[in-house]
Parts: structure tokens; C-alpha cells; sequence
């Protein structure tokens, strides 16, 4: 699917805020209400772009996380989706560099992600499996990085974010059905969850849409303190997923640029950064699995 310069500034708008009303986003784009809706549902009915409502990890229970290189003993795509399948990896990816597969962890505690990362070892096909403990999530689109400010959800909080789980654009009036509450009631419950940091609500869209169709993971060894060196990552445009771990280097992150030679530029620049000792990447052929937007591990 081919966006026009028009669908591009719906989903930039929907990026900042998925919930946006249709009268804010028509006066942003340039267009009638009702033709803005109708690229919206176009979007969304072409799979091009989902909104999600990605909920703190903290209200899930969600504390532990990890990066894990995998290898292969023959085929790696029917690998990466039996690992696709558990509800704990939110990202599965093919990738060509050092591993075959790349996938992320997120768990109930360390001891569930123990566990998981034994679980993943004993899938049929995999070889290897080299784990990267997350400590500290520095730079995520789809996480918000600090700690809610309201109150914990109680039952009625739980069930807006059930229903915004699924449909992140659900309208107040059927929120509030769900809900068990009246729209107005609702509005305000929502809204104190989004200001309060408890949910985000997005536009998810494939890279390559947006001219962005190249994706490279990194590992970064680290001479030194790593924070100036983290601080200087993260503020980088193209670095678009930046962690602090533990195990064979001190950040895990992600490059997503409009070219090879953009994804080669930034590499050197992260290498030539002050306290960088050594770089390790791998480029993403295929995403298998991406969805941060499923709630809690029921295992």
C-alpha cells in the first residue's frame, strides 16, 4: 500500500495521540470530518496501520525483560514462529549478522523469565541462545518510561484498558458500556490514565511505509561510565530502541533509516562515539512478530 502525502501526516498525527478526535485530526490534515474518517478506516482495514493501547509494563506485573540472539539448526523461520507463539516474546525477527533470530522478553519477574528463556531453549531447532538482561529501558516508542502518577487501576481501570487493548480508538459511548459506567465517568477515568502514564495509546505502521524500510539491531561494549554514552545514543533521530543490559555488552538497541548507507552512517557515528570499545550488528529481514499491545503473560 502506497501512502499519499495526506495518509503520512494522518499517521504521524496518530503516532503522537491514536485516540485523536476526527474534528482535530481533519483540521491538522486538511481535510472534511467525514474524509478524514474514511482514510482512517481505509488505513486501518488495509493492516497497514493499527492503533494500540500499550499499557506500563509495571501495571501488568511486566518487570523483567531480555534480548535473546538465537541460533538455528536448519530453517530459521519455522523457529521463529513457535517463539512468536509465546505470549512473553512481544518482538520475534529473521536477521542476518552473528544469529539467525532476535527476539525480546518480557516477564512476570526474573524468575518467569528464567524460565521463558529455558522454554525458548528447548524449541525444536535452536542451537544457541544468548540472552541479554534488560536493566533499564532508556529509549522505547512503545513504552512510557516513567512510572504512572495516579493511584494503581482498580477493576473499573482494568476494564477501560481491556477494551482499549483492543480497539485503541473505541469511542467513549461503547468504552462506557464495557466499562460499566456512564461516558462521561468513562471519559474522565480514561483520561486520568493517559495523563497519568498507566496507557499510551499509537499508531503502529510498518517501517517501510513511512521510508523507513531498513531496520539494524546493535550491541554496544562500553569503556567507562555507560550513562554518557546511553545519553548520547538515545538522543540520536534514527536510534529508535535503546536498553541497558547485562551480559555481553551494556546496550541493546535499534537503527531504523531510509537506506543501507543511512543504517552504515550511524553505525560509524555510534563507534566513534567517546566510550564506545566495540559494536556488534545484525540487520532485520523480516519482522515475525511485533505486539506490545497484549497485556500481561497468562502462563
Amino acid at each position: 500500500m502506497d501512502l499519499d502525502p495526506i495518509d503520512l501526516a494522518v499517521v504521524r498525527a496518530l503516532q503522537d495521540d491514536g485516540r485523536l478526535a476526527y474534528e482535530t485530526l481533519a483540521q491538522r490534515v486538511g481535510l472534511s470530518r467525514p474524509a478524514t474518517r474514511a482514510r482512517v478506516q481505509r488505513l486501518l482495514e488495509s493492516g497497514a496501520v493499527r492503533v494500540v493501547a500499550v499499557v506500563h509494563p509495571s501495571v501488568r506485573g511486566l518487570t523483567a525483560s531480555a534480548h535473546l540472539s538465537i541460533d538455528v539448526d536448519g530453517a530459521a523461520e519455522p523457529v521463529a514462529h513457535a517463539i512468536a507463539a509465546l505470549p512473553e516474546a512481544p518482538f520475534v525477527s529473521l536477521t542476518a549478522g552473528p544469529r539467525a533470530i532476535m527476539t525480546e522478553l518480557r516477564t512476570e519477574g526474573f524468575d518467569a523469565l528464567e524460565r521463558t528463556i529455558e522454554h525458548v531453549r528447548s524449541v525444536p531447532g535452536v542451537a544457541v541462545v544468548d540472552a541479554l538482561i534488560g536493566t533499564r529501558h532508556l529509549k522505547d516508542p512503545y513504552l512510557l518510561a516513567d512510572e504512572p502518577t495516579v493511584p494503581a487501576p482498580d477493576d473499573t481501570d482494568l476494564r477501560i484498558l481491556d477494551a482499549l487493548e483492543q480497539d485503541g480508538r473505541l469511542p467513549f459511548a461503547e468504552l462506557a458500556e464495557r466499562a460499566g459506567l456512564s461516558p462521561g465517568a468513562t471519559r474522565a477515568r480514561t483520561l486520568r490514565l493517559l495523563d497519568g502514564g498507566v496507557v499510551k495509546v499509537l499508531a503502529l505502521v510498518r517501517p517501510e511505509l513511512l521510508g523507513l524500510g531498513y531496520l539494524c539491531g546493535f550491541a554496544v561494549r562500553i569503556e567507562g561510565a555507560r550513562e554518557p554514552v546511553a545519553r548520547a545514543l538515545a538522543g540520536r533521530e534514527r536510534v529508535t530502541f535503546l536498553s541497558a543490559c547485562l551480559g555481553r555488552a551494556e546496550l541493546v538497541g535499534t537503527v531504523t533509516a531510509e537506506s543501507l548507507g543511512a543504517v552504515r552512517a550511524t553505525l560509524d557515528t555510534i563507534r566513534a562515539e567517546p566510550g564506545v570499545r566495540a559494536v556488534e550488528s545484525w540487520i532485520h529481514l523480516e519482522l515475525v512478530k511485533e505486539r506490545y499491545d497484549l497485556g500481561a503473560p497468562t502462563s
